[in-house]
């Protein structure tokens, strides 16, 4: 492949590395490869030629939503602000797909990570104005708040996503980058019979991300120019789903009763995976000498005092692996190691990946669905739904509500991060349906009515509570807690606004950069604090409903077979750490009660706050697991 760019340069060698640089990109995201000689002297050069072939119009709407053919004409800055006009991008002359020079760059108007967006349009110059032009928002008379609040509510028709390489556990330059073409590409509107595709693209020379623009089609002069919103789903109900930011309608006749997934379902998260062999038996730890244990988290070794265990610094060595890496081979467990014991259980995914958790702890409901407030049991779980799979379904119950004018917030989560990271809190439809696009999430219904601890310097904010639970074996179920809890709380009062203030509707900072003051109470000081707040609630009770909570969880979890559920395995030992809040209800004779309120389970907590404040963790800990002592221990037995 050889050719001369428009000032005479040869670029034989420089299109080679770029090629080098970005074939597995382009590739990946379908772009012909008749078009790279051009996109790389188009990028060079800086060219964007879209204006030579296509123009912007806008046809006027009437109030029925039909056109008339009033047409006008806008220029390329897209400043004019036009209310009830439809944009469509046309084209102005014959243009074939097979052209190679038929690719064409797009800007980005707006690029931002979603927890920077207001500060965006708050400090940026200008970029208020022009997201309020291209997104239709009237600024007449308005304060900048007030356009701020529609920006944010109006862009979900406009954005678009990327991010770079896989997420990382606490990896923030992971997150998903969302943008905003500029007002071309902004207008190129969406159909099922679509002749142009655009796809993000980031060059590595400059740094810079760019949408790409090809054709599918042919098209003649005066042909509009649209592209596919949804790409690649073949399931009708779910494309609705997705596009109802553009195409509103009606979805309240799809079911939105969840129904337990197929045996696939399950399969695909252990697809890596073996089951123990059970005709090897498992001897059990040594008794005539001490265990002998391989820590790779360094907080809980350097605890690990109790005289019946020895550290070893190698898995050979070790009667005990205790490992940040996931097992997945308890074949070989079984077969070429059958005296160890390592910290995890087979399928154990169920409970630390948040669509499978909500799927197992389904299992224990006992009630049908209150007709009045669509809440269902058991009562502890929010309603959860998977983003992939049941964004229909969402959809439907999301209207549902509506209509009865019940409260419609949720809290969406990416399934497999934890630490706060890539959360969202909104009662925007719009915003839900578009949050897939930027990799697998869960909808949560969120807690409107949380029980509020009331910090002096602060005044009421949210916390949540961290438990510790031990599984000691599957078959039979047998699982302690641990009695010593820890808390975080919000750092600004509780108010149901506002939902992009971490430090109101947040409570995990620990993580967060800059130092946010870090609020930590010991559990035996929050006790009486909290009876004093609330003395009509001993804590004692609703302790007990949060072990209750925990007893039906691992029932849950454990009640169907690896891979449905958490899998039997006598070499197998774990600690998770379970997060919950507390929340407002009434019985069923209407008296007001606290209830828990799961949020998620752990695999391998941090627990270096755990061993600072109570150094005699880790020997209450592994001689629980290991050595089946739990006597004078911090520990109670739930199952």
């Amino acid at each position: 492949m050889s050719g001369v760019s428009p000032n005479g340069e040869e670029i034989d060698e420089h299109l080679k590395k770029f090629l080098e640089q970005h074939a597995n990109q382009l590739q990946a995201s379908g772009v012909p490869s008749i078009y790279w000689q051009s996109l790389f002297v188009k990028l060079k050069e800086d060219i964007y030629d879209a204006g030579e072939s296509f123009k912007m119009l806008c046809y006027e709407m009437e109030s029925d939503d039909e056109e008339t053919d009033e047409t006008k004409d806008v220029g390329d800055d897209g400043e004019e602000e036009i209310p009830n006009y439809k944009w469509m991008i046309e084209a102005t002359k014959d243009v074939q797909k097979d052209d190679s020079n038929s690719i064409f760059l797009i800007d980005h108007a707006w690029s931002y990570r979603l927890e920077e967006a207001r500060q965006h349009l708050q400090t940026i110059p200008g970029l208020l104005q022009r997201m309020a032009s291209l997104m239709a928002v009237s600024v007449n008379g308005r304060s900048n708040p007030q356009i701020e609040d529609d920006i944010l509510t109006e862009m979900w028709k406009f954005n678009q996503t990327y991010s770079f390489g896989n997420f990382e556990r606490g990896d923030k330059n992971a997150m998903p980058v969302w943008y905003v073409m500029d007002e071309f590409g902004s207008r190129i509107q969406h159909s099922e019979s679509s002749n142009c595709r655009t796809v993000p693209f980031f060059w590595t020379t400059t740094k810079m991300a760019y949408t790409l623009m090809w054709l599918t089609e042919d098209v003649e002069n005066g042909d509009e120019i649209t592209r596919d919103y949804i790409e690649n789903e073949e399931d009708g109900d779910i494309k609705k789903a997705r596009l109802l930011a553009w195409e509103p309608c009606d979805m309240k006749a799809v079911s939105y009763k969840q129904e337990e997934p197929e045996m696939e379902y399950f399969v695909k998260y252990s697809m890596t995976g073996t089951s123990p062999n059970f005709d090897k038996p498992f001897p059990g730890l040594p008794k005539d000498r001490n265990v002998r244990i391989f820590v790779e988290y360094s907080s809980l070794k350097d605890h690990l005092t109790d005289k019946r265990f020895e550290i070893v610094e190698t898995e050979e060595e070790a009667d005990v692996i205790w490992t940040f890496k996931s097992w997945k081979d308890f074949k070989k467990l079984s077969e070429e190691m059958p005296g160890k014991m390592i910290n995890q259980f087979p399928s154990e995914s169920v409970m630390t990946v948040k669509d499978l958790l909500a799927v197992v702890c389904r299992r224990v409901s006992k009630e049908e669905e209150d007709p009045d407030t669509l809440e269902r049991n058991p009562d502890w779980l929010p309603i959860t739904y998977n983003l992939k799979t049941e964004l229909h379904k969402f959809a439907s119950y999301f209207q549902h509500r509506e209509e009865k004018g019940l409260d419609n917030h949720w809290i969406c989560k990416p399934w497999n991060l934890a630490r706060g990271l890539d959360m969202h809190i909104t009662n925007n439809i719009n915003y839900i349906t578009r949050l897939p696009d930027s990799g697998p999430k869960v909808a949560c219904k969120y807690v409107e009515d949380p029980v509020l601890f009331f910090r002096e310097e602060v005044g009421n904010v949210k916390f949540d509570i961290r438990y510790v639970v031990l599984l000691s074996s599957v078959k039979p179920l047998k699982l302690f807690v641990y009695r010593v809890f820890w808390l975080r709380f919000a750092n600004k009062p509780f108010s149901m606004d506002h939902f992009d203030e971490y430090e109101k509707h947040f409570t995990v900072m620990n993580y967060v950069e800059g130092g946010i003051n870090l609020k930590q109470i010991h559990y035996d000081d929050f006790i009486p604090m909290f009876e004093a707040q609330y003395p009509a609630f001993a804590w004692d009770g609703v302790e007990e409903s949060i072990f209750q909570m925990l007893r039906e969880m691992f029932e849950g979890a454990t009640a169907l077979p690896a891979p449905q559920g958490i899998g039997h395995n006598p070499q197998s030992r774990a600690m998770y750490a379970v997060d919950l809040l507390l929340r407002w209800s009434t019985d069923k004779n209407g008296v007001k009660v606290i209830r828990p309120v799961l949020c998620e389970v752990n695999f391998m907590p941090d627990c270096d706050r755990a061993v600072k404040y109570h150094p005699f963790f880790s020997n209450d800990v592994f001689s629980t697991l290991f050595l089946d002592d739990p006597e004078s221990k911090y520990v109670t037995q739930l199952l």
